[in-house]
């Protein structure tokens, strides 16, 4: 048994007692700390839109390269870098002496065709037809004629008074009358029946085709003119009076930025709330502007698991430039009836997470770690680690400790503070 006069005892004595005081020292220094002045927000139930934001990329809402469909040099250009054009508006004109005079050609062929069609169906064709009916009567009055001559021979011959040679040669003529008339009456079913129609009908096909030539030539001529197909801005015109203007390279190029398309990639995840209909915005450094989702791809990119989707958006102003990048935020859906808190609420954990500091009754800060939801702005959903009407620092709480003394700062104060420092002013 160690002594109580033992030095190494007495020194081991002093020591706890020294521990002890200090200890004691130590808290009521912590209780005789002030409260830390905090400002604080308070948890509440509502909606709250679901953002989804991305980078993207602008496009124009339509564009053009204009070329051209024939061969030639070029006569003038009448448009310039950045020049507004209407749909249908003249942009350039080609050398056309060429097609025009084979335009002139095709249309006197074409004339010429008419007036054949004209003439078979108003002139031909009817003379033909009484030409043929008169071929009739005269072939029947002959017919006629050499019956009654030969009935009338046959008769005198019966009477001795007419040689039978006579007779014969009587016979013969109005077998020939017979053959005549016969020939003439088909001919006449000919031309009613057939001759008329097809010649009509053949003069008709000649006109249609000559017709058909003649709307090539001068849709020739019309290329030799090149119009704008859109509104739009002269983006470019690489060609210049006397070079050769070929078919299918362009001349100009259009770009109507009247409305612009940003075209971003979402994540899978995010895009399955996106549909076509949904508002968004655009912001750049240049503007702000307002649009809609036009377009959700319906596959996703294999490279990158994301999904293309197109926000259309009014640029009456033409602030925003095709080619340019914009910050897209896409409101998705809207969450009803859930928590919020104010953003500046949240802090990060030193275990990881986030958490925010709630004020209790006791007026002392407690840690709470919360699970978050949706940002939007100013809010933030908690899907977890408070309740509602909680009181959550928003202001002051950087830098405290779990459940150390804070008192609120009253709007009073602050409105007193302002006074205060206008005074002193």
């Amino acid at each position: 048994m160690m002594s109580a006069r033992n030095p190494f005892f007495i020194a081991i004595c002093a020591l706890s007692l020294f521990a002890g005081s200090c200890g004691k020292g130590k808290d009521a220094a912590a209780e005789s700390e002030p409260p830390t002045p905090v400002e604080v927000g308070d948890v509440t139930r509502g909606p709250i839109d679901l953002i989804v934001e991305a980078d993207a990329v602008l496009y124009p809402v339509d564009q053009a390269s204009v070329t051209s469909k024939i061969s030639a040099p070029v006569k003038r250009v009448l448009v310039n870098r950045g020049d507004h054009v209407k749909a249908g508006q003249l942009l350039a004109e080609l050398e056309d002496r060429d097609l025009v005079a084979a335009a002139a050609e095709a249309r006197s062929q074409y004339e010429q065709a008419q007036s054949a069609l004209q003439n078979i169906s108003a002139a031909t064709v009817p003379e033909d037809r009484a030409k043929a009916q008169a071929d009739v009567q005269s072939a029947q009055q002959a017919l006629e004629a050499a019956k009654k001559l030969y009935e009338n021979r046959v008769e005198l011959q019966k009477q001795g008074a007419l040689a039978q040679k006579l007779v014969d040669d009587a016979k013969v003529a109005m077998v020939q009358a017979q053959s005549q008339y016969d020939t003439a009456v088909s001919h006449l079913r000919a031309l009613q029946q057939v001759s008329g129609a097809e010649q009509i009908k053949g003069a008709q096909a000649a006109a249609a085709a000559a017709k058909a030539h003649y709307d090539s030539a001068a849709v020739q001529v019309s290329y030799a003119e090149i119009r704008s197909p859109i509104n739009g801005i002269v983006s470019d015109r690489p060609v210049y009076p006397g070079e050769m203007a070929t078919s299918g390279t362009p001349i100009v190029s259009i770009v109507n930025i009247s409305k612009v398309v940003a075209r971003a990639n979402i994540p899978l995840k995010e895009a399955g709330s996106i549909k076509a209909g949904k508002q968004a915005t655009l912001t750049s450094p240049d503007g702000t502007l307002t649009g809609a989702v036009t377009v959700v791809s319906p596959s996703v990119d294999p490279n990158t698991t994301t999904v293309e989707v197109w926000v259309q958006a009014d640029n009456s102003d033409e602030k925003l430039k095709p080619g340019g990048t914009v910050h897209v935020a896409i409101r998705a859906d809207l969450i009803q009836d859930t928590l919020l808190i104010p953003a500046a609420a949240l802090l990060n954990s030193d275990e990881g997470g986030e958490m925010v500091f709630v004020v209790g009754k006791d007026s002392k800060a407690h840690e709470h770690k919360v699970t978050v939801g949706i940002r939007e702005g100013p809010r933030v959903q908690i899907l977890g680690g408070v309740n509602e009407g909680d009181k959550v620092i928003t202001s002051g709480g950087l830098g405290l400790d779990d459940k150390a003394k804070v008192t609120i700062k009253e709007e009073s104060d602050d409105d007193d503070d302002d006074d205060d420092d206008s005074d002193k002013k």
